[in-house]
């Protein structure tokens, strides 16, 4: 099994190096490389890859940093305010989404409960995707960046309850109505215990002991893996604790340290993540499902912005805000893999309409990218005028 992860690790990191040298000389984005290079390595390919499976969980744990160092940037007065303003924005554009993926799957002769799952799964924006490409040090401090972090929150919230219902549906739900209310008591006793515990013993820790780096390092990851596994004991989603764990955190001197120093460990697993993402996908099914997929991604690309220009505009928001938020939210989530996959795994849609997502997702994460980076502040973008960090 070592000799088997330290293989995969040299494939992936050796060839990862190779294509983002590849795409920064050919001026593309290096997310998209990386998922390149999982649909070589994969099964699908070449399949140098055996370990797909330990390569996704590995790579969740990236996604698990992003939030947390998110969190870090956040002030807890700030984004309350926003989730106020912007819950009924995130309910009515899911409604939007969910009916345009519908209809559009529903043209294309898949049965009514594999159009709701593909509607379903349009619903949600790429929490990593959206984050990678916001500066880290510009607009998570900016009106902008706090509208697009509080809606993707209140879509993970819709997101996790969908998943929810799908395990439910799969014979996980042996608790009955319990499932579904212990998330709703359990977030707020989370919140409440991690600025309890950060305000009376972890921020005493720190100060105590704040000359030695490599105690901060520990405790930080420490905390942030902690609370992912409380929530995912809780209910929510491991995602969402990591969150909580970062905002904890953001009132003290010390979250700028922890986020700088973090930065390089998140960008790791996230090579980790897109690259799983790559080789997860068949390929032998891409001829069959190829044509509603565009049409999807490219529908998620025209209308999201659209729905969301004329959404922000009920809370007086500026077009040219109104726009942007539209733009870095226009693709489709991870979110919208699991419950491909989850959904499949039950039998509530065949192999196709799995793949027809998947394949939704990996391409409006490309289209979302190149949009992004050509016309909006991003720490990845190809003109010097657009890099922001």
């Amino acid at each position: 099994m070592d000799a088997s992860i330290v293989h995969s690790f040299f494939l992936i990191f050796g060839g990862a190096a190779v294509v983002a040298s590849i795409a920064l000389y050919t001026r593309q984005p290096m997310i998209i490389a990386y998922i390149a290079l999982g649909v070589l390595f994969g099964p699908s390919a070449l399949s140098l890859i055996n370990e797909p499976k330990l390569m996704d969980d590995m790579s969740h744990v990236g996604i698990i940093f992003l939030l947390f160092l998110l969190g870090l940037d956040m002030q807890p007065s700030h984004l309350i305010n926003m989730l106020k303003k912007a819950s009924w924005i995130a309910l009515l554009s899911s409604v939007a989404f969910a009916v345009l993926g519908y209809f559009i799957a529903l043209a294309f002769g898949y049965t009514e409960i594999e159009s709701l799952i593909v509607g379903i799964a349009m619903m949600f924006s790429s929490t990593i995707v959206c984050i990678k490409l916001l500066p880290t040090t510009v607009l998570h401090h900016k009106h902008t960046g706090e509208l697009v972090v509080g809606l993707l929150l209140l879509q993970d919230i819709i997101a996790i309850g969908v998943l929810l219902a799908l395990y439910s549906v799969s014979g996980g739900g042996d608790n009955g109505i319990w499932q579904y209310l212990m998330p709703l008591f359990a977030l707020p006793l989370l919140i409440a215990a991690a600025f309890l515990f950060v305000k009376y013993i972890l921020l005493k820790l720190i100060t105590r002991f704040d000359r030695f780096h490599e105690y901060i390092f520990l405790v930080s990851i420490g905390w942030c893996l902690s609370m992912a596994v409380a929530a995912e004991y809780a209910g929510l989603s491991a995602e969402m604790g990591a969150f909580i764990a970062g905002v904890a955190l953001a009132t003290s001197p010390i979250s700028q340290y922890i986020a700088t120093h973090l930065r390089p460990l998140r960008d790791f697993f996230l090579i980790l993540f897109f690259f799983s993402i790559g080789a997860s996908f068949n390929l032998s099914l891409l001829g069959v499902v190829i044509v509603p997929a565009l049409i999807l991604a490219v529908g998620a690309m025209l209308i999201k912005p659209v729905v969301f220009r004329f959404l922000l505009k009920g809370i007086n928001e500026d077009a040219s805000t109104s726009w942007e938020v539209g733009f870095r939210l226009g693709q489709v989530s991870e979110f919208s893999l699991l419950i491909a996959y989850l959904a499949a795994n039950i039998g509530l849609i065949g192999t196709e309409a799995s793949h027809v997502i998947q394949a939704t997702a990996i391409l409006s994460f490309a289209l979302s990218t190149y949009v992004v980076i050509l016309n909006f502040p991003n720490p990845i973008a190809i003109s010097d005028r657009l890099r922001r960090d």
